[in-house]
């Protein structure tokens, strides 16, 4: 399944019988790249990459590799660096961190209590933007007060 949905497939590690080594089979019979990291040739655990190597898979020593073998089947230069790939004029310039008031803080401390409520309802009950609300909850989350449960959930920690 990974091989069939992938661009490429990367082996790090791998004995001579082993998954990664079929799943590299099955993505070179799709006609997916095959990408291998070498290893020493007196480790076991690198003879499934070395011999990889030697069928032919692409040889990789950094993350530039992979991307100077995929950047032509996406349809981009090859041999352009990471900033290159993704610098566009037409990309969106980041907004800077709103600033939050003392008011809106007050707001969504007293939406949090100990028991676990949805931020959806966070945002519904104090009309925080969504924005504010989300760098609060990461604020109270790094200050240690935030309980973070399944679902969205969220309640508050009492120092």
């Amino acid at each position: 399944m990974i091989s069939g949905i992938a661009l490429g497939v990367v082996v790090v590690e791998a004995a001579q019988r082993s998954g990664s080594l079929i799943t590299a089979r099955l993505a070179g019979e799709q006609g997916r790249e095959v990408f291998a990291v070498p290893g020493s040739p007196l480790d076991p655990r690198a003879t499934g990459t070395n011999n990889l190597l030697k069928q032919g898979a692409t040889l990789v020593t950094a993350a530039a590799d992979i991307v100077d073998v995929l950047a032509p089947i996406l349809g981009r230069p090859a041999g352009a660096t990471r900033t290159e790939l993704s610098s566009s004029e037409d990309q969106e310039v980041p907004r800077p961190l709103p600033d939050i008031g003392p008011n809106e803080r007050s707001r969504v401390l007293e939406a949090l209590g100990p028991s676990p409520i949805d931020i959806d309802e966070i945002i519904r009950c104090t009309g925080v933007e969504t924005r504010k609300v989300h760098i609060i909850l990461l604020e109270l989350d790094l200050a240690g007060r935030l309980q973070r449960h399944p679902r969205q959930l969220v309640s508050l920690v009492e120092p």
